[in-house]
């Protein structure tokens, strides 16, 4: 019988960007090995079209992605994860106790959905978070983070 994926949260406040290309990232880059998720402390409602476009552009299928709260996650509703990375400072602090033996890392990115200026501008803002977020979770997979 075949091993449980580990499963693995992004968390971020909104859930409408950082968490959710995260969340993208590391499901491309991981394949079946991990089981990727993400969520968010007081979750926005929707996902950013930006934050879909960045990710299009670079060359992913976002699919069927939507704003969660962390509550689906936690017992006795929600199965939690064996590790969340919280992706920004506010959901480090909001994020709730899991039953059981749940690691935590902190990974901190900028928030792009408060990029200024043009749209253009805001998309190089975009880009770049989602270029670092790719890069973290090469890191991770590469030193056995995740």
């Amino acid at each position: 019988m075949p091993a449980e994926r580990r499963r693995v949260l992004f968390l971020c406040t909104g859930n409408s960007c950082r968490s959710q290309m995260a969340e993208v990232w590391l499901r491309e880059l991981a394949g079946d090995r991990l089981e990727s998720l993400s969520a968010g402390s007081k979750p926005a409602g929707y996902v950013h079209p930006l934050a879909i476009r960045a990710l299009e552009e670079a060359g992913l299928a976002p699919g069927e992605l939507r704003s969660k709260s962390i509550s689906e996650f936690v017992p006795p509703a929600g199965t939690p994860p064996q590790l969340v990375i919280s992706v920004c400072d506010a959901a480090a602090q909001e994020c709730p106790v899991f039953p059981g033996d749940v690691a935590r890392l902190h990974w901190p990115f900028d928030d792009p959905a408060h990029a200024e200026g043009s749209e253009g501008e805001k998309m190089a803002c975009f880009r770049r978070v989602r270029d670092e977020i790719r890069t973290a979770i090469e890191q991770g997979l590469a030193d056995g983070t995740l």
